[in-house]
């Protein structure tokens, strides 16, 4: 039973510690948590909300996100109003060993995923929702806390348009319009009916309310329990700084701390608080977690001979890893007839969701399936990730467990031209910490490095190839995160030549060419850019005069950046072979000469580093 007259006395308590919290840290966003108080009073510990707050991970609990990650002393307030925080560990807000930081992370054991660049909650939330819907098949309801700035935000409207093709009517938005942003007035200020016939148009159900009164705020959530086969938004028209007269609806206070004495102003405002109050929060429908074994087993049955693209050996193995772990998901940005991720969409088509081309919504929606012990693996051109970089940025705050595949990489895509190519995209990968970053060669190491990603918990991007390729390996052949392949390699080797992917074949093409010219070289299939191997990196360093990179990627924090890096405190030569002209349509092989990172390339390279590092020569 809801206690509605402690339901009364509790957004003043929530006031107070948001107040005090903020003072104390002399820095936070104290307005924008004011405004929403009454929208999270109610939903907490008005009934609508359901979780087990001693087992903030149990598989039923409702899910709360604070996508206005801003706000953050208001949703550490509604834990303290909750009995789970005191109030000098609410003090310890902004501090550097407290786990309340600035902007949601998950330090903070309610935490759903780390929050605070705006536009990117509502994705998260839309793959926990499609998690219970058609995955896990639970009953709990996602809800997630958005300002009215961030509805700038294009990443929010893919997010709403797909909430609706999926018809999640287990995910409930609360648009927080308290009409000021950072620096004024945001696009439609107090204009709540502009909200609620945008969103409305794209087939959610929505309502306005004053957010500030707990009626209105209790239907509207009563509302939500209702509707069915479609997501609601609910628009709260409210007041920025809501309960204290110098900073309500005032301009200015952004991001603003007050001061000791404008804080004791402030809390002789609020109103009488109680401190000993706590309120109750309703515990969910306990259900029973099933327990499923799985496998991450891959058998490739390609044959000698065959010219096989590395796109397609991907959709071949993830095709066979779905049909042994129902937790591995598919999601791809309507490529999946070029990724080869629809094989999962014929085989396992329950564990395939269609994102459309909208990938920044992609990379939320797959940070939310993660969070909720799914394991995504998410595909679209190589290209195309670097629109979502904000959203992989911010996933490696969450402890996430992604795999990112990116195909048609690099200027041997060809005839398509250079805004289909993924030139950049090693280098944005080996920025996030932690992302291991794997580059195959043929089909064969594809299907390895597959189910080794599945294996792996963390963020994972896989490079993969448009062009068929000969086959190098076997199925019996090994590969591990961190490793190399050593493919060619003698006594008398006075090159090493570095190759991944596409390149790899350029540089076994030029072995033999330089072998019929006397010249022996090394030849290193580097598959795992990050973690590196430097063993075998160092190794070829001391054996042979020089190493020479060559690539399928801009220079600028590619694979060529990686050795170096690598070898940091070596004397060895590394050179570089990357695109370093403007591309443009053409053949492959046409590119990959255009470019001087093809077979004949790398001959002359050889041969300009032996008779610079040889001093018989």
């Amino acid at each position: 039973m809801i206690d509605t007259q402690n339901l009364h006395k509790l957004p003043t308590l929530i006031r107070y510690y948001i107040l005090v919290s903020t003072t104390e840290a002399k820095s936070g966003h104290p307005t924008s948590s004011l405004s929403a108080v009454e929208l999270m009073t109610t939903l907490m510990f008005g009934g609508f909300f359901k979780a087990k707050l001693d087992d903030p991970n149990y598989h039923n609990n409702d899910r709360l996100i604070f996508s206005k990650g801003h706000a953050s002393p208001l949703f550490y307030a509604i834990y303290g109003a909750a009995g789970k925080l005191t109030e000098e560990e609410l003090k310890t807000l902004r501090k550097y060993d407290s786990p309340l930081e600035g902007h949601p992370t998950m330090r903070f054991p309610y935490t759903e995923a780390a929050t605070g660049s705006l536009g990117q909650g509502l994705s998260v939330g839309l793959g926990m929702a499609l998690n219970a819907k058609y995955l896990d098949k639970l009953p709990y309801k996602t809800f997630v806390l958005l300002g009215d700035s961030e509805m700038a935000e294009g990443s929010n409207w893919e997010a709403i348009q797909v909430a609706a093709h999926y018809k999640l009517d287990n995910l409930i938005g609360i648009i927080d319009t308290n009409r000021l942003g950072q620096r004024g007035e945001t696009m439609y200020g107090h204009d709540v009916e502009a909200y609620a016939k945008r969103v409305g148009a794209f087939g959610w159900e929505t309502i306005v309310i004053d957010g500030h009164n707990l009626e209105d705020v209790s239907s509207a959530f009563e509302k939500a329990q209702l509707v069915k086969e479609k997501p609601m938004m609910i628009i709260a028209k409210t007041q920025k700084g809501k309960g204290v007269s110098f900073l309500e609806g005032q301009e200015g206070w952004h991001g603003k701390a007050l001061s000791k004495e404008e804080c004791e102003k402030a809390l002789s405002e609020i109103g009488e608080v109680n401190t000993q109050i706590i309120g109750v929060v309703s515990p969910p429908e306990l259900i029973e977690k099933k327990v499923e074994e799985h496998s991450n087993t891959i058998t490739s049955l390609y044959k000698s001979g065959e010219l096989v693209a590395t796109r397609k050996a991907y959709g071949d193995s993830i095709a066979q890893l779905t049909k042994q772990n129902t937790n591995i998901v598919v999601l791809d940005a309507e490529v999946s007839n070029s990724t080869f991720a629809d094989s999962v969409k014929k085989e396992t088509p329950d564990q395939f969701f269609e994102m459309f081309i909208a990938e920044q919504n992609m990379v939320g929606t797959a940070l939310g399936l993660s969070r909720r012990g799914k394991v995504p693996f998410i595909s679209t051109f190589a290209a195309f990730f670097t629109r979502a970089f904000d959203q992989i940025r911010m996933s490696q705050y969450s402890d996430s467990n992604i795999k990112f595949v990116g195909s048609h990489a690099g200027a041997s895509i060809g005839v398509d031209g250079s805004s289909q190519m993924g030139l950049e995209d090693i280098a944005m990968f080996r920025t996030v910490q932690d992302c291991v970053v794997l580059y195959p060669s043929d089909a064969f190491s594809t299907a390895k490095l597959v189910e080794e990603s599945a294996k792996h918990y963390g963020n994972v991007y896989i490079r993969t190839t448009r062009e068929a390729t000969e086959l190098l390996y076997s199925n019996e052949d090994e590969f591990h995160i961190g490793g190399s392949k050593v493919l060619k390699s003698s006594d008398n080797d006075v090159v090493t030549v570095i190759g991944a992917g596409i390149t790899l074949h350029e540089a076994l093409e030029a072995y033999e060419l330089l072998a019929e010219q006397g010249i022996k070289i090394r030849v290193i299939d580097l598959y795992s850019i990050k973690p590196i191997d430097t063993e075998t990196l160092l190794k070829a360093s001391n054996e042979t005069n020089a190493l020479i990179v060559v690539e399928d990627h801009y220079s600028e924090g590619g694979i060529c950046e990686a050795v170096r890096s690598a070898l940091a405190n070596e004397s060895g030569k590394v050179y570089s072979l990357a695109v370093i002209k403007m591309p443009r349509s053409g053949q492959p092989n046409e590119l990959l000469a255009y470019e001087e990172i093809d077979a004949e390339a790398i001959v002359k390279k050889v041969k300009e580093v032996v008779i610079i590092e040889d001093p018989r020569s």
